[in-house]
């Protein structure tokens, strides 16, 4: 049930006319307080700005003095770290009150976009309560705008009027909702004002979807679907799956799940216990905003080519678009282990040979100072081999280590007295002796003795500093060389071509998680205690022997898990249900959900059904009612031709589009395209390294694309011999208002197969197609 008031005031001052004149008087009273409190939020903020200036400064005045002096060392030391702590906590009141600032101008421009009216079992008059982006409270402490987050709030998303139950810290409770309305406030002014029974009205959302493609994350709180609300609300669920169609609103709600989560347990959660694993760089930078608009720190990100390649200092790692490109390629050289280094069953075996691995297939290696053997490897065999069997093969390094460190401090103390040390001594320089003496915490060393004894130790650390790193670090085993060892017993013939990948200083993505988990498991390190949440996107696009690491690597963390099936560009397709009951069974989750996104608002429902047609189970796909134009499809007959077309094409599309994206199916092509055609339509070519959209002409591989939107796409060369279902799919699906298809050639397969009346063509064309 959806009623329209109107935004506009009808002649005869209607009921609902003084209504929306009410509601506008109660927008400006709000917005009226807010601004007065803004006022003095900034205030604040200049206020705590200028001390903590003030503050830095003298920080930097203080750190200065006395550091030549050893009599003052103390006084001095004192003084700094108390500066060190003004300072935090000024930076830290300065942060606080920016964001409140930065919050309370959202609000004075859109104070609130819902309403609720309740009436309690045990009273007798209704309440009213309006639901914004953060709360706000008059001078008396009364509640005039509720947070949406705020567990009262959730009847808003997911409540139909009449008998509903929200749950609260203290329980479940039960009330009657009488109204549910709906606002767009722009510029303090009621643009639209809805009464529903829905969670959001479709005219809302039309208008706000109907906007530039960066629209939509602007207003995701306003637009919160009751299923998109079970996710983000879902707090005790160990493993959350969430698989969404194409433009489903997957990205809205992991957002908006975790400021939920920052805000639900903000006393023992913050934003740095999050990492979210982004598709790509662009994806990363384009909802970087987001969270902040919401008055939250940004969790970590990072992209699952960052994450290896700060485990594999010095060695090019393979990044999931490189082994794209490679499968295009070459699929046979790249698939032949491929699939056997990505199940579960790889990662058992690692955990059994570790578990069984003999001291002597142990790849120790010498610890070196220059060309000086510090520790041998036969030493540090010896080590290991004289602790307790029944210690875990990780304890066992781990006393190793303990060992070794104790051993290195008795060499250092021996080292102490050599011939380079006390010449050393002898020839410092005020500078550095000063500097050697800067964190002495005694008034004066007690004879000279003491003072070369104290010099001459700091000399031999600085010296062996590598050599305890290389301890500290496991630096002492050969991890590549015991890989390839496991690789020997487990996986025939797989070593050589590692081993010949390692000596180019290449590794292979298939070969980052079980190297990192045998690693770990060997050492006991890698593992991140800190964690509470690891959200991972694109899920569809991660083997399960990275999801199995990724597990182990954030033992504590609860998992959200975001996909689309049917956009697997590197990987087989596997059915929702069936993915997470092997999840469940790789990771041994007790308590796991599933949940379904089928409905798209992305898109125009002219392209979403278009996009619905091309696969086979596209009937479970709901189109919004958005209206628009059918998808067309140019047919070139040559290359030459198809860059006429193309032109001709953008020249129309940017009339009414901030940004046209032609993707394509690999790097190459969009290469290809930029040379031709950046002169002609100022485009700007997307690759790997890429951290914004620019408005304007994008070229860029389908692979860069994933998690993005744009206002109007051209699928570059739907041709037959380019007839993969996901990567068609996900292209035509990055589309929000006008989808263009240009194929050289004879058309894919693929299209063939939609009905005719779902899109336009260039000219008539024969094709044998659906009615």
């Amino acid at each position: 049930m959806l009623v329209l008031l109107p935004t506009k005031l009808l002649s005869g001052g209607s009921s609902m006319d003084k209504e929306r004149q009410q509601e506008q008087q109660r927008v400006d009273g709000i917005v009226a307080k807010i601004k007065k409190y803004l006022k003095k939020k900034e205030q604040e903020y200049s206020k705590a700005h200028l001390e903590t200036s003030s503050v830095e400064k003298n920080y930097v005045q203080n750190a200065k003095i006395n550091t030549f002096e050893i009599d003052d060392r103390i006084e001095t030391n004192a003084e700094v770290q108390q500066q060190k702590q003004l300072v935090a906590k000024s930076i830290e009141t300065e942060t606080i009150l920016k964001r409140q600032v930065k919050t309370l101008k959202a609000l004075q421009e859109s104070p609130y976009f819902g309403r609720v009216d309740i009436l309690d079992e045990d009273e007798a008059t209704p309440e009213t309560l309006y639901i914004g982006i953060s709360s706000f409270v008059d001078e008396s402490q009364n509640f005039l705008v509720y947070d949406w987050r705020a567990p009262i709030s959730s009847i808003y998303y997911n409540g139909t009027l009449g008998k509903v139950s929200y749950e609260t810290p203290i329980g479940k409770q039960k009330t009657e909702l009488l109204k549910k309305r709906q606002f767009l406030i722009q510029n303090a002014q009621i643009i639209n004002m809805f009464d529903t029974n829905e969670t959001v009205g479709d005219s809302i959302l039309q208008e706000i979807l109907g906007n530039a493609s960066d629209e939509y994350m602007k207003n995701i709180v306003a637009t919160i679907q009751q299923e998109q609300n079970a996710i983000i609300r879902d707090t005790s669920s160990e493993m959350l799956l969430v698989q969404g169609v194409a433009g489903s609103g997957k990205t809205s709600a992991i957002l908006q799940r975790i400021a939920f989560l920052l805000y639900h347990s903000r006393r023992e959660l913050n934003a740095d216990q999050i990492v979210l694993f982004s598709p790509n760089l662009l994806f990363s930078h384009y909802i970087s905003e987001v969270l902040p608009s919401l008055g939250e720190r940004n969790m970590r990100q990072v992209t699952l080519a960052e994450f290896f390649s700060q485990r594999f200092e010095g060695l090019n790692v393979e990044t999931l678009f490189d082994n794209y490109e490679k499968q295009l390629t070459s699929p046979t050289a790249i698939n032949k282990y491929k699939k056997a280094k990505e199940a579960p069953a790889f990662m058992h075996a690692i955990k059994e040979y570790v578990l069984n691995v003999s001291i002597n297939d142990l790849q120790f290696t010498d610890i070196m100072l220059n060309d000086r053997v510090i520790f041998t490897k036969e030493a540090i065999k010896e080590t290991y081999a004289s602790l307790p069997e029944a210690l875990s093969p990780s304890q066992r390094f781990l006393e190793t280590k303990n060992l070794l460190i104790k051993k290195l401090k008795v060499l250092l103390t021996e080292e102490t007295h050599s011939n380079w040390v006390v010449d050393k001594i002898a020839t410092l320089s005020d500078e550095e002796y000063f500097a050697l003496t800067s964190d002495y915490r005694h008034s004066h060393f007690k004879g000279l003795d003491e003072e070369e004894d104290y010099l001459a130790l700091k000399l031999v650390k600085r010296r062996f500093q590598s050599v305890y790193d290389a301890i500290y670090n496991n630096y002492f085993i050969d991890i590549y060389r015991q890989y390839s060892d496991f690789l020997k017993e487990n996986l025939k013939d797989a070593e050589h071509l590692f081993e010949t990948e390692l000596e180019f200083h290449r590794l292979s993505l298939t070969d980052c998680a079980p190297l990192l988990y045998l690693r770990d498991l060997l050492t006991g390190g890698g593992q991140n205690q800190r964690i509470q949440h690891l959200f991972i996107d694109e899920i569809q696009d991660y083997s399960l022997a990275q999801i199995i690491y990724l597990k182990f690597a954030f033992p504590k963390a609860k998992l959200t898990l975001l996909g689309d099936s049917e956009q697997a560009l590197f990987s087989d397709f596997q059915e929702s249900v069936e993915f997470l009951d092997t999840l469940k069974t790789a990771l041994n989750v007790a308590k796991s959900r599933i949940i379904q996104l089928n409905k798209s608002y992305r898109s125009t429902s002219n392209i979403t059904n278009f996009i619905k047609s091309l696969l086979p189970d596209g009937d479970k796909i709901q189109a919004f009612t958005r209206p628009g134009t059918k998808p067309k499809i140019l047919l070139a007959q040559d290359y030459a031709d198809a860059l006429r077309k193309i032109v001709k094409e953008l020249s129309q599309l940017l009339r009414t589009n901030s940004t046209v994206a032609i993707i394509t199916n690999n790097m190459e092509e969009s290469r290809m395209l930029y040379h031709k055609l950046h002169s002609s339509c100022s485009a700007t070519l997307i690759d790997n390294t890429a951290r914004a959209l620019p408005k304007g002409v994008l070229i860029l591989p389908i692979y860069l694309a994933k998690g993005l939107e744009f206002d109007a796409v051209i699928a570059y060369n739907a041709s037959s011999r380019n007839s993969q279902l996901g990567t068609l799919y996900t292209i035509c699906s990055r589309a929000m208002h006008e989808l263009v298809l240009v194929s050289i050639g004879e058309i894919s397969p693929l299209i063939r197969n939609v009905p005719a009346n779902l899109f336009a063509v260039e000219h008539q064309i024969t094709l044998p197609r659906k009615s």
